[in-house]
């Protein structure tokens, strides 16, 4: 691993330049207070710009200003009830009913709602006893609703001076990830490959990497500045946007059979080498990342140029070692993979030139696309969404009943005197932290808060010991307050660890030589609300993930077949265009992503609970695999017409067919005799018969020594479109028959 990498991969972040303001925010106004002695007096102040500014999701700014301020408003309304019904016991438990429900329910109008919600429930946790109020309830519901503010302006002023600067940083990340992804795929040249693990991690990957296009789709294509102003840097970040997608499908296309790629050159060292250049490319690419990030022009870090000349080079001297009529099959394939590599080294130096020289094609650039259908789906707030969802049937009605029960239940414990709890409402915000919609999600984050507060309590009880100067705790203060800010949404148990430390350093400034009755108050708190969280998700209304995979299933095999739809029709030059190819493109990577989301979740719940465990698996397989063949095909840059040796027709026909066939299933309809029929068709090719005629030519004189990285010939085409085709009607069969098994268990 290179350290100095990653560590300008963190540095650079949009996850750090995110803490630091947030950090900022509450740190500046409390040292001006701590000077003139009114920290304690106002500490409500800082804690409702941390609240805010934890609200603060990833997106175009009008959405994050409107999510911020109803964020403001809803602080401030449930802290005014908490405090006023702090003295009526059996309110308390009303209003935790009626805000437990809400708070969760909101969360179906997407993740910036879900934030706020949950969010307003810790300040319910907060202000619920009245610890933190004191007598005069609207001088420090004020304070609060101040501190809410102060966040609200500090964004707005940030985000006037830096407008491009989240975009940037996330279509950054994009190109990391993209990196990460590569790099990935590049073990399966290597010695010795783990199939298993390897194929599991690029789907993890491309989880992460679905996840973030949306986020960022709808950063880029929602942000009037970047889609409606024609400035030089408007245009460069929707230009490297859409390029990282493009990108995205071509390292898709780099799906092969590896298996049989190893049993063939596994021995001959040159797949190897293979793998450490792709490794090369990854660091460009991470190189990009980081350049974006930084708002710094990238810089290529190779000559890409000769080690991609230095590959082909290798390959030459294998082929004119080993090609013979046994072998030349597998060199045909070989010499597609290097294609599709070329075609990656061929984005990756585009892209530094656009970074370098070529600011024209940034100003000149004009996609032509409709914007908003390319942006996430998100409800509409409307009371019908929020009716529609109150039943059981409902997955979000089912988490909010499940969160009430819990934070009643914390409630109550923290109630019973004889376990002696000092700061009752940290049970009621850890609950609301751990649990979440997915029991696996709950039971990971369950042990990650557990391991990182009982190590950031250590940590911290250690640092209260030794070190006595202010200056030096109030440092440690803030880099904390930074760390655990910046690993919140995707390293939480250091987010836990760094959050538990700074929670300790504060603490101690308001009230010092307290430390002990803190430590043991976070520890035991913590352990009931995990306690408290885990067997609610196991025994209230639990969503098994095994209920959810048809669903998912469904979606994904319609949307490989429009997506192998769309590719054959752009193939055979019909009435389709980028648009409509590149929606269905986007349906089948996000729907992709979500199956395999989904079967993930799965292996974390309870083994009574992994149902159909090893079909749904396969399945899953087979749809990436459909996904990434198709990509595969969609790569061709001739037409059917340049192909008339492969029976195009005959085979648009057949894996169509097999494809609808899955598609039917799912959905619990009959598929028509004429299907059945078409998908068993045999296309009428003459590939087989010019390729023996070519192995017989090999078998008869010497190997011509042409070493053209352009050159590719018109039989090669051929014979590996044939195999893409082949590949995928195979794939699409094997998942028809998992899917027909899957039915069949569910008809039982």
């Amino acid at each position: 691993m290179n350290y100095a990498t990653e560590l300008k991969k963190y540095a650079t972040s949009q996850y750090i330049n995110s803490a630091v303001r947030i950090t900022l925010a509450i740190v500046v106004p409390s040292i001006i207070l701590a000077h003139f002695g009114l920290l304690k007096e106002f500490f409500l102040f800082p804690l409702g710009t941390s609240f805010v500014g934890l609200t603060d999701q990833p997106g175009p700014f009008i959405r994050r200003r409107n999510s911020l301020i109803l964020a403001v408003v809803s602080f401030a309304v449930v802290a005014a009830i908490a405090s006023l019904l702090k003295d009526f016991p059996p309110l308390i438990y009303v209003e935790i009913i009626f805000f437990g429900i809400f708070f969760s329910m909101i969360g179906i109008y997407g993740q910036r709602l879900a934030a706020v919600g949950s969010l307003s429930l810790v300040v319910l946790g907060i202000f619920i006893d009245g610890h933190l109020t004191g007598s005069n309830i609207a001088k420090s519901v004020l304070i609060f609703f101040a501190g809410c503010l102060w966040f609200v302006l500090v964004f707005l002023v940030v985000s006037r001076i830096q407008p491009y600067k989240l975009a940037s940083q996330m279509i950054g990340e994009n190109y990391i990830e993209l990196a990460n992804y590569l790099k990935t795929k590049s073990k399966f040249y290597l010695e010795n490959p783990d199939f298993e693990t390897l194929q599991r991690q690029v789907i993890a990957q491309q989880i992460k990497i679905k996840n973030l296009q949306e986020e960022t789709r709808e950063t880029v294509f929602k942000t009037r500045k970047i889609v409606n102003e024609s400035t030089t840097t408007s245009r460069l970040l929707m230009l490297m946007f859409l390029n990282s997608i493009d990108l995205h499908e071509k390292l898709m296309t780099s799906e092969s059979d590896y298996r049989k790629i190893q049993e063939s050159f596994g021995d001959s060292g040159f797949l190897q080498f293979v793998g450490e250049y792709l490794v090369k490319i990854s660091d460009e690419l991470s190189n990009i990342g980081i350049a974006l990030q930084s708002g710094n022009k990238a810089k290529p870090i190779n000559n890409i140029e000769d080690e991609i000349g230095l590959v082909y080079d290798q390959y030459f001297d294998l082929r004119n070692a080993k090609l013979s009529p046994e072998t030349l099959e597998n060199f045909m394939i070989l010499r597609l993979i290097l294609n599709r590599i070329t075609d990656i080294t061929d984005e990756v130096k585009t892209i530094y030139k656009v970074f370098s020289q070529d600011i024209k094609l940034a100003k000149s650039l004009s996609t032509g696309l409709d914007y908003k259908k390319f942006l996430p789906s998100e409800e509409k707030l409307n009371r019908k969404v929020i009716r529609d969802n109150l039943s059981l049937k409902s997955s979000h009605f089912r988490h909010s009943i499940r969160i009430t029960v819990a934070l009643l239940i914390g409630y109550l414990i923290s109630k019973l005197h004889f376990l002696g709890i000092g700061h009752s409402y940290w049970i009621l915000i850890t609950i609301t932290a751990i649990l979440k919609p997915a029991y696996s999600t709950t039971k990971h984050r369950n042990l990650l808060r557990l391991y990182g507060t009982v190590t950031g309590a250590v940590l911290a009880y250690a640092l209260l010991f030794f070190i006595h100067n202010n200056t030096a705790l109030l440092l440690i203060l803030l880099f904390s307050m930074i760390l655990c800010f910046s690993f919140l949404k995707w390293q939480y148990f250091w987010a836990v660890l760094f959050m538990t430390v700074y929670i300790f350093l504060s603490f101690n400034f308001l009230n010092p030589g307290n430390v002990n009755l803190i430590f043991k108050d976070r520890i035991l708190d913590t352990a009931i609300a995990g306690v408290v969280a885990f067997a609610v998700s196991y025994f209230v209304l639990p969503v098994w993930e095994h209920t959810q995979n048809i669903v998912f299933m469904k979606k994904s095999a319609h949307s490989n077949l429009k997506y192998f739809e769309a590719v054959m029709a752009y193939f055979k030059n019909q009435n389709i265009g980028i648009q409509d190819y590149k929606l269905k493109r986007k349906d089948a990577v996000i729907d992709l992503a979500n199956l395999s989301d989904n079967f993930q979740r799965m292996i974390s719940d309870p083994k009574n609970q992994q149902k159909r465990l090893q079909k749904v698996h396969q399945f899953v397989n087979t749809a990436h695999l459909i996904t990434a063949y198709t990509a595969s095909f969609s790569q061709y840059q001739k037409s059917a017409s340049d192909y008339p040796e492969i029976d195009i027709d005959g085979w648009n026909k057949k894996i169509t067919a097999e494809l609808l066939r899955t598609d039917l299933l799912l959905n619990q309809e009959e598929p028509g005799k004429e299907i059945a029929i078409e998908s068993s068709i045999t296309p009428e090719d003459s590939v087989e018969k010019l390729l023996e005629k070519r192995k017989r030519e090999i078998g008869e004189s010497d190997i011509v020594n042409r070493r053209d990285p352009n050159r590719i010939t018109h039989l090669t085409e051929l014979k590996n479109l044939t195999e893409i085709l082949e590949l995928i009607y195979d794939v699409a069969k094997e998942q028809r028959r998992v899917a027909e098994k899957l039915m069949a268990d569910l008809a039982m």
